[in-house]
């Protein structure tokens, strides 16, 4: 009991995804280990931020790329997933559904429509495109509303200790782009780093319905990095 807590607190943490914010890169219904070590330890790292005491101690800061697990500013309690897309000091904007970081456009390129089932059975396309970083780092964004209400978004200037946050489902994802409900994110904040998925089920199946499990559960999933 004893070193599951200790594992718990300062090793990796499992997290399960009840949003479809961060899809394609996240289901809902997918759990994963985060590490807590990546990024440090500050009061959030510890269950109910008892840690009792402000700051990071052994910082690593995240770069950008990163999938991290953080508790909401706005009541420090909530947890929130994204993908850190800003670090301090940066410039960050939208224009036309184009992610801009310090007035370059973030390479994008079109892949297939990603196809999904919708809550009512029906089966959907959206535009889904491969986004690479500077520093590398590519991941796949879903674009479903060419004229998205945060597809245009003024210029952001990251604080100091701060980074920015978006969803990979940018049409779908309450983020740092809405400061009010989000916006920046403190590194105390920072959580982990979200690094293995270890399990999945798309929620067709109550525990007890034993024989739907086979059919329920994404075993294909088990075991992607993030």
């Amino acid at each position: 009991m004893i070193i599951a807590v200790l594992v718990r607190t300062f090793a990796y943490e499992p997290f399960n995804i009840p949003s479809g914010s961060m899809i394609p890169t996240l289901l809902v219904g997918d759990y994963l280990f985060v590490s807590k070590f990546s990024f440090g330890y500050s009061r959030y790292s510890f269950p109910y931020g008892f840690g009792g005491f402000n700051g990071r101690v052994w910082r690593t800061p995240p770069e950008r790329g990163d999938v991290a697990v953080f508790k909401l500013p706005r009541d420090n309690e909530t947890d929130y997933i994204k993908r850190i897309v800003g670090l301090p000091g940066d410039k960050i904007q939208v224009l036309d559904g184009l992610l801009h970081i310090n007035g370059d456009i973030v390479e994008r390129t079109r892949l297939d429509d990603y196809v999904y089932r919708d809550r009512f059975g029906n089966h959907r396309e959206t535009k889904q495109y491969l986004e690479t970083m500077s520093n590398g780092r590519s991941y796949r964004v879903l674009d479903s509303d060419p004229d998205g209400s945060l597809d245009n978004t003024p210029i952001y200037v990251v604080p100091q200790g701060h980074y920015f946050a978006m969803g990979d489902n940018r049409d779908n994802s309450s983020d740092s782009r809405v400061l009010r409900q989000v916006g920046f994110i403190p590194e105390e904040n920072l959580v982990g780093r979200a690094e293995i998925l270890f399990f999945s089920t798309n929620g067709h199946a109550r525990l007890w319905q034993i024989w739907r499990w086979p059919f329920s559960i994404r075993f294909s999933r088990f075991g992607d990095l993030l």
